[in-house]
This record gives structure tokens, C-alpha cells and sequence, in this order.
């Protein structure tokens, strides 16, 4: 049986290239498919690598029953008690490492199409850059405390229009003049726009209010000391949680839904390649109706012509989801864009990220269209008359 299996395969690949066009078809099918799923999942990927940009030496503190930072909110009171908890760390004067940072939301014009988008603006204190120890200035400098001046992320100024060094920004009754381009490892920090806190305060009405709290921890295992010292503080009502966790936290609902949107386009699409993938091993088995019938007449088992057209089908797949895969990962792997973020309504910015993962995915994914596609062509093939077919000899 397995001589026979072998033979019929064989013999059956090797006549590919006598149906080109139909075969053609199927493959382009699968490629479509295959580009498409991979697209819109390499968003999801992207936005899932924001999960790993947090710092896990941070602790963010936010008031209890926040979802975001735009809901929550501090006044300076709250910020020393906070800052007065164990498990703190501080630096070689003493000062505890505690940022309190205010976050509003202004209009910026995106680069690609000069639409006003919603970009964050982080208003922050030195000792901020003590905290979010990985930040460094790639060109410029940072901003003069006291003035209207920001520094970008390399994200945000590759994103927004008018954030090079030298250009202004425009916001309500202000103008803030961008002195600097800052790196954080590719985290969320990068698609923002830093100020100094106490000169947004009055532009913005915040008084002398913060939304969060970033704290440096002394060591890595100190943060369920610093949660509980915090939690049971009566003069506090908050939440801590590691900014890793709330950086994965802030893009799951967003990579949730653009993972169902992609399977449902992919399912749409799939099934249009499953019947190119079906109509294509129909012309093949058609094509080789005498043939079959030869073979079955001399002996031949039905098993290998049904396992000779799978194989056909699983060929044209394979190829067909190499194909797209390439084309999407050539494309697509590494591109910087940005999206709306549902949470806090401004844009959040992140790279395609077409993962070794996501590759085979997407060649199961065509390997299996391919299969559906053969699996009743083969099965035709398998229960074709023997008598009928050899009449057409």
C-alpha cells in the first residue's frame, strides 16, 4: 500500500505543472488569505510587545477604582505619603524616588496625512528622569524647568507633524517649543510628549494635582511591601501595580478586538480560497479521470488516489502560505504606526511585529484551507465508476 501511496503521489505532483493556470489560482487564494491574516495579527503582536516594555522595577500608583490614568487623580499631600512608604528607593541625597506625573491629552497633526490625532503630554519633575532610569535624550536636550519647553519620544516624532527640534507646538492659550527626542526601550513612553509639570498645572487648571505616581522600588521583590504599606495607609485610597502589568493591561481589550476582527476577515477570505482550493482539484481529478480509472483497473487501491490529491492540495497550500508569508514579513515586519487607544483616547504607537509564531500559524492556516479545499475532489476521485471512465479511453 505504501509503494502504491508513493507511486500515485509521485506521478500526480509531477503533472502540476500541466494545470499552471488552475493551480495558479488556488496558490494566489491562499496568498491573499495568508497576507491578510498575518496583517492584522501582527498588529495584535505588536501591541502585545507594549506588555513587555513596562519596567518592572517601577510601581505605578494610581487612585483606587481607576482604569486609566486620565481617571485618576492626586493632590501634592498624597504624593509625600506616598513617598514615604517602604520600599521606596531613593538616591544618593536621600530624596525618594517618587514621580508624580500629570497627563493630559492635546491635538497634534499626524505626519502621514496632517489629520489631527489625540497625543498624550506627560507633565513631570526632575526626579522623573531619577524614576524612568532607562529614558535618554538621543538628540537636544531635555526641557528647562520653569519653561514652555518638551522633549518627544522617538515614536511621537516620527508619528506627529511639527515634533523635530526647533518646532512649536500649539495648545489652547500655549506654545511649547520641542528641545529634545528621548528613547525608553521602545515603550509606551515613547509615543508621548514630556513637559515640566508645574508649567502645564496652570495652562491645563490642574491646580496643584497629579494623576499617577511612578515609584522606583529599592529591589524587585520590594513591591508587595510597598503595595501593602500604600493600601493600608488611611490617609490613601489607591491602587499599585507594577507598570509592566499596567501597560499589558492598557493594550489587552485593544488586542483582543483587533484579534477578532482578523479572524473574522480571514474566516470571509478562507472561505473563497476553499473553493478556488476545491475547484481547482475538481479540474485536477477531472483531468486524470483516465488515469485513475488505468489505475484502478490494474489493481490500485482508492487510498492512494485520495492521499495523491491531498497531497496535490497540501503542496499548492504550503506554497501558497510561503508565499504570503514572505510577502507580508517583507512588508510589514518592523513598520511603525499608531492606533487609538479606547482606554485613554489618544494614540498609542507600536510597530508590526510578524513573529516567528504568526508565520506558522499562517502556514497551518493555508495548509489547512488547501486540505478542506481537496478533501471532496479526493473523495470523487476515490468512488470514481471504473467501467465509466475507462469507456472514455
Amino acid at each position: 500500500m505504501l509503494g502504491q501511496i508513493l507511486a500515485v503521489t509521485a506521478m500526480n505532483v509531477r503533472t502540476i505543472p500541466q494545470r499552471l493556470g488552475s493551480s495558479a489560482v488556488a496558490i494566489c487564494g491562499i496568498v491573499g488569505v495568508v497576507i491578510v491574516f498575518v496583517a492584522v495579527l501582527s498588529i495584535a503582536e505588536g501591541l502585545r510587545g507594549l506588555e513587555a516594555a513596562g519596567d518592572p522595577d517601577i510601581a505605578l500608583v494610581l487612585r483606587a477604582g481607576s482604569d486609566t490614568e486620565m481617571t485618576s487623580g492626586f493632590y501634592m499631600e498624597h504624593v509625600n505619603a506616598i513617598a514615604e512608604a517602604p520600599g521606596v528607593a531613593r538616591d544618593n541625597n536621600g530624596e525618594a524616588l517618587a514621580s508624580p506625573e500629570l497627563l493630559v491629552i492635546i491635538n497634534v497633526p499626524l505626519r502621514r496625512n496632517g489629520i489631527e490625532a489625540q497625543a498624550p503630554l506627560r507633565g513631570v519633575l526632575p526626579v522623573a528622569f531619577k524614576v524612568h532610569h532607562r529614558l535618554s535624550i538621543v538628540a537636544g536636550r531635555t526641557f528647562t524647568p520653569g519653561r514652555n519647553e518638551v522633549i518627544v519620544g522617538r515614536a511621537a516624532q516620527r508619528q506627529y507633524a511639527g515634533l523635530d527640534i526647533g518646532s512649536t507646538i500649539r495648545s489652547g492659550q500655549n506654545t511649547w517649543r520641542v528641545v529634545g527626542i528621548f528613547q525608553d526601550h521602545e515603550s509606551v513612553a515613547e509615543g508621548e510628549i514630556w513637559c515640566d509639570a508645574r508649567v502645564a498645572q496652570p495652562v491645563y487648571n490642574r491646580n496643584n494635582s497629579y494623576q499617577s505616581v511612578s515609584v522606583a522600588l529599592t529591589s524587585r521583590d520590594r513591591f508587595d511591601t510597598l503595595k501593602d504599606a500604600l493600601t493600608t495607609d488611611p490617609r490613601l485610597t489607591v491602587m499599585v501595580m507594577r507598570q509592566s502589568d499596567y501597560y499589558a493591561e492598557q493594550s489587552r481589550d485593544l488586542q483582543h478586538m483587533v484579534r477578532g476582527i482578523g479572524f473574522v476577515i480571514t474566516g470571509l477570505m478562507a472561505l473563497g480560497a476553499i473553493f478556488a482550493a476545491v475547484n481547482t482539484m475538481y479540474s485536477a481529478v477531472a483531468a486524470r479521470t483516465s488515469e485513475i480509472a488505468t489505475l484502478r483497473a490494474i489493481g490500485f487501491d482508492s487510498l492512494p488516489v485520495v492521499v495523491s490529491v491531498l497531497v496535490e492540495a497540501l503542496l499548492l497550500g504550503a506554497v501558497g502560505a510561503v508565499i504570503g508569508g514572505a510577502i507580508a514579513w517583507a512588508a510589514l515586519d518592523g513598520f511603525q504606526t499608531s492606533t487609538l487607544n479606547f482606554q485613554m483616547f489618544s494614540q498609542v504607537s507600536f510597530r508590526f511585529a510578524v513573529t516567528p509564531r504568526l508565520l506558522g500559524q499562517a502556514l497551518l492556516c493555508g495548509v489547512a484551507m488547501s486540505l478542506l479545499g481537496g478533501a471532496l475532489p479526493a473523495l470523487r476521485a476515490a468512488r470514481l465508476p471504473v467501467i465509466e471512465a475507462l469507456r472514455e479511453l
